[in-house]
């Protein structure tokens, strides 16, 4: 649907840059997009033309001359729950939209909505919903980890592993994070926190029952819980690997052969 551009009721732009001469240059590499490769993704507005989403798109088209434009009519009121919707849903698509300003928009809308369950956020994102819970779990984390993450310090990755250990644990992690730690450093060292904390009880052998009838059998000196996660683990990534080139048995000479040198 193509409508006079001037018809369009306007808000007020609810994700402004840092400053106007910063919006202002925005607005100008917009224009020049759209008069380069035309006009990709239409305005949203209501049925009465009001503004859902678009606000630069339109300032460039302010900018560019132009009267009318094609929009994307959405049917009912536009509510804020509606609206913030609308536009964290295009927003996602950005490439220059970091992790912690996704994390607040959704947020934000939890709040907003205080019923809703990640589940039925992530639907209305049209998103998974561990995506979702991935982005919202810096609430768990301390203020400091909190403040890490908003502020860049520290990727969703990172801080994902760090919120879900004890909040105790949670700033020692936080340190081996910004001294560089990966995500696996920071799992590993979760999974040390928590086996220092259980009472230790080892075994020189240990078989795990599977589906379909089968069983794992680890035999060792004195396993315990921890060893035994660890070199499973590590199994697990070599027959990963092997899976893509070779049979069952061939990976069995190879390990075996691996453990002896």
């Amino acid at each position: 649907m193509k409508v006079k551009i001037k018809d369009i009721k306007r808000g007020q732009n609810d994700r402004l840059a840092d400053s106007p001469a910063l919006e202002e240059a925005a607005i100008r590499t917009l224009a020049e997009s759209i008069r380069s490769e035309g006009l990709l993704q239409p305005p949203v507005v209501t049925e009465d033309l009001e503004l859902g989403a678009g606000f630069r798109r339109l300032a460039a088209m302010d900018l560019l001359g132009w009267t009318e434009c094609e929009v994307r009519v959405i049917p009912g009121p536009l509510t804020e729950t509606k609206k913030r919707i609308i536009r964290l849903t295009e927003n996602l698509q950005r490439a220059d939209l970091t992790a912690p300003e996704k994390s607040l928009s959704m947020v934000g809308l939890l709040d907003l909505n205080s019923g809703w369950t990640n589940k039925e956020l992530a639907a209305h994102l049209h998103l998974d919903p561990s995506s979702v819970t991935r982005y919202v779990a810096y609430r768990n984390g301390t203020p400091e980890v909190q403040k890490a993450y908003l502020s860049g310090q520290i990727d969703l990755t990172r801080m994902y592993a760090i919120v879900k250990l004890p909040q105790e644990k949670q700033n020692e992690a936080l340190a081996l994070a910004l001294a560089g730690a990966s995500r696996d450093a920071i799992e590993q060292s979760g999974r040390k926190a928590r086996a220092a904390s259980t009472p230790t009880v080892r075994m020189s052998k240990v078989k795990i029952a599977m589906p379909q009838g089968a069983s794992v059998v680890v035999s060792g000196p004195e396993l315990s819980m921890s060893d035994l996660v660890e070199l499973l683990s590590e199994t697990l990534k070599e027959a990963r690997k092997a899976a893509e080139q070779f049979d069952v048995k061939t990976f069995q000479a190879m390990m075996r052969d691996k453990a002896k040198g």
